[in-house]
């Protein structure tokens, strides 16, 4: 067996050893072809003709075989393909690409005991840079200049793939935004991109997020911001190659003649002017319930209606309020849409149910849905179930998920890849997490209708407040194809926000608040819910990374953000930890812990207070959550009418200093502090075993909330954080008597 695969993947950070690299050949750069085989075989030659000449012969070398851009017997690959890997082998070739415009083709042979074993030809073309025609670049604004000797295409005589172009960057200036962004407030000096990624843990030492946006702010000096409109891969050196300009280069698809290319919209003024100009252009936010701002709690062992209803019994034991329950392990996980251990007939074809159709037995895990969702609406607290936009087909599906996939092939409402023959079949997901599962293109309306109305009886029926939409990340590749006829390079990035807006639109229809819960998005996803940070582990590292992530976001308009308080990954937060992240999460947007799965091992490593303090033998833990909890509830007045006016006017409800002192200096020293509405600045305490915290307040006068002691601004104090629940808050003077009462 030999395979070869061009654009491999499609890993956005890393190469398979079946593919070519760069999948767009480069003139002059190397160009990498591998392959990978079955063990049996003994040497590959690449035969290789350029432009139509005679065939040249080259012989492979012998690599290391990696797939999906991870060790084969690493990460979350099953050990199913470790096993395979084993068998195989990889292999790899390197030459200089041939002048731009030339004509390559290739084949790869394999000799196998003296059989040979060869590929079909691919073709491609040497693409190389050259000045773009006029117009090639469209630029809406004149907030800054673009550097007009700068702009490029990357042009292989047929077709344009890539455009470059570069801006000024003045000394004073500070680049923020990008998405979310996990590793720094302030980009300036850093290369980044934009592609949805899965990056499981340590966002901010890899550099990689599941919400990218290319927009940015430019604050300092005049002020601005700008947008690359599109929803392709593009790159971003922020001063790093050279300190006094930001290069930006970006994936295209266009005919070499075409004379637009690209469109770069340019946005002056103050952050709060850029960022109105942003989300009239790309969707506001709409404005959700005052209940999104009370506590939302989940934990992935809280797998059957009983352990929720001790969960949910226990939060009003220790007089703790909470307001949300998500619920993730819920389903069959198999159709995502049936409780598990549920009775029904199978409907082969694939209408959706209604509650009536399932019996819940009573010795099963959800003996009685409806009931226990009644119940906790009785204690005020909504319920939310996890989905995934995926078709798991392995195991081998049975029942209705059976009879599902074979509905959706039918009906055409899937993702679709180009098979080797080049022939279109539906997309595999390619990911490590539910690998092989088909996808639905939920950026169909049709599409997304037959998919949601299967989860219309939970709504309608069952009575779910809500859904957290997790794994918007897993559409792999430029060679995808959409039920629109675009291409993964394209829809990829749009995929994330059209899932949201599906499971929004269902819930609206039903008369319900389109809240979902999503960690995966690109640019207009801000109209789209409620959003958290995704998965990290119990680290103050972590912590630190999750706070600099809900900065960046908000100021690209994600207003409704939270993240797993002190982390739902690993060994559980110790008591500092966990009370400094809970403190800090009463000023966010959305305040909520989880938990990953632990295979119901002992001890358990639920985020609960009551499972901590049990951990740590220190019951004092309960205590100051509640009392984090309670100050939480009488925010959230306060919470509310600042979301409506974020949502208005575009000024995040949780945002950076900058947006309120773009000329300050000083605020870009300690950027982790951030105004929570007009009046609150929170300066979360980020470091263990510490008495004391710096605090830089900016211009204006501000009220220690927990001394009641004035300062003038633009100094840096010294803040007693002595108490390990406790967190710098101050109040603008003007509005303290207004909130005196929320902190007594």
């Amino acid at each position: 067996m030999i395979r070869h695969r061009p654009s491999g993947s499609g890993h956005p950070y890393s190469d398979d050893t079946e593919q070519r690299s760069p999948v767009q050949p480069v003139a002059g750069e190397p160009l990498r072809i591998g392959a990978r085989t079955s063990s049996d075989v003994e040497n590959v030659t690449l035969e290789l003709r350029i432009d139509g000449g005679g065939v040249r012969e080259v012989p492979l070398d012998r690599v290391a075989r990696s797939s999906r851009g991870q060790a084969v017997d690493g990460g979350h690959l099953a050990s199913a393909q470790a096993r395979t890997a084993r068998s195989t082998g990889g292999w790899e070739v390197v030459f200089d690409t041939p002048d731009a415009g030339s004509a390559i083709e290739y084949r790869l042979v394999a000799i196998a005991a003296d059989r040979p074993q060869a590929t079909r030809w691919f073709r491609t073309r040497a693409a190389g840079w050259r000045p773009a025609p006029n117009g090639a670049l469209e630029v809406d604004g004149n907030a800054v200049e673009v550097d007009v000797d700068s702009i490029d295409v990357l042009d292989d005589g047929e077709r344009i793939h890539r455009i470059r172009f570069a801006v000024p960057l003045q000394p004073s200036e500070h680049v923020s935004g990008f998405g979310e962004r996990y590793d720094a407030l302030d980009q300036r000096g850093e290369a980044l991109d934009s592609v949805v990624f899965e990056q499981y843990k340590s966002q901010g030492e890899n550099r990689r997020t599941y919400l990218p946006m290319p927009f940015a702010h430019v604050v300092g000096g005049e002020g601005w911001g700008f947008h690359v409109r599109t929803s392709r891969r593009v790159w971003f050196d922020v001063g790093r190659s050279y300190p006094d300009r930001l290069a930006v280069e970006a994936e295209v698809d266009a005919a070499a003649g075409e004379q637009r290319v690209l469109s770069l919209g340019l946005y002056a003024g103050h952050p709060t002017a850029v960022l109105e100009a942003f989300v009239a252009e790309t969707g506001r936010a709409q404005a959700l319930p005052d209940w999104v701002f009370g506590l939302w709690a989940s934990g992935n062992e809280w797998n059957t209606q009983a352990e929720v209803e001790r969960q949910m019994a226990l939060h009003r034991e220790h007089r703790i309020p909470v307001r949300n329950v998500v619920i993730e392990a819920w389903s069959d996980e198999a159709t995502f849409t049936i409780f598990r251990d549920a009775e029904y007939t199978v409907r082969e074809d694939s209408t959706p149910m209604r509650l009536g159709d399932f019996v819940f037995p009573a010795e099963g895990a959800w003996p009685d849905p409806k009931g226990m969702v009644d119940d906790l609406h009785s204690h005020d607290v909504r319920v939310h179930l996890w989905q995934i936009p995926l078709m798991k087909l392995r195991p081998h599906p049975k029942g209705q998920a059976a009879a599902d996939a074979r509905a959706a092939i039918e009906a055409g409402v899937l993702i679709r890849e180009t098979a080797p023959g080049g022939d279109l079949r539906p997309y595999r997901n390619r990911g490590w997490w539910f690998p092989l599962s088909l996808m639905p293109d939920l950026t169909d309306e049709r599409s997304a209708d037959w998919w949601t109305e299967k989860r219309r009886y939970l709504v309608e029926e069952v009575g779910i407040d809500g859904f957290k939409t997790d794994g918007g990340e897993h559409a792999w590749g430029k060679d995808l194809v959409y039920l629109d006829g675009s291409s993964g390079a394209e829809s990829n990035n749009r995929f994330p926000v059209a899932y949201a807006a599906a499971y929004g639109k269902l819930l609206a229809s039903a008369g319900k608040e389109p809240v979902t819960f999503s960690r995966a998005g690109f640019t207009g996803s801000g109209a789209h819910g409620a959003f958290w940070a995704g998965d990290e582990n119990s680290t103050w590292d972590a912590f630190r990374w999750s706070l600099l992530a809900g900065l960046s976001a908000s100021s690209c308009g994600i207003v409704y953000w939270g993240w797993d308080i002190a982390g739902f990954s690993g060994p559980i937060p110790d008591p500092e930890l966990y009370l400094r992240a809970m403190a800090a999460s009463v000023f966010v947007p959305i305040m909520q812990y989880h938990s990953e799965f632990n295979h119901h091992r002992l001890p358990s490593n639920d985020r609960t207070p009551w499972n901590i303090a049990d951990r740590f033998h220190d019951q004092t833990v309960i205590d100051e959550v509640r009392a984090l909890v309670e100050l939480r509830e009488r925010l959230v007045p306060y919470l509310a009418a600042s979301a409506e006016r974020a949502v208005n006017a575009s000024v995040p409800l949780m945002r950076p200093l900058y947006f309120d002192h773009p000329l300050d200096e000083r605020v870009w020293d300690m950027p982790v502090q951030w105004m929570l509405g007009d009046a609150l600045l929170i300066a979360p305490v980020l470091e263990p075993g510490a008495l004391s915290w710096q605090v830089y307040l900016p211009a204006g006068e501000w009220v220690d909330v927990t001394t009641g002691v004035r300062f003038e601004g633009r100094q840096v104090i010294d803040v007693d954080v002595a108490e390990r629940a406790s967190v710098p808050v101050f109040v603008a003077s003007q509005n303290w008597e207004g909130l005196r009462a929320v902190f007594e």
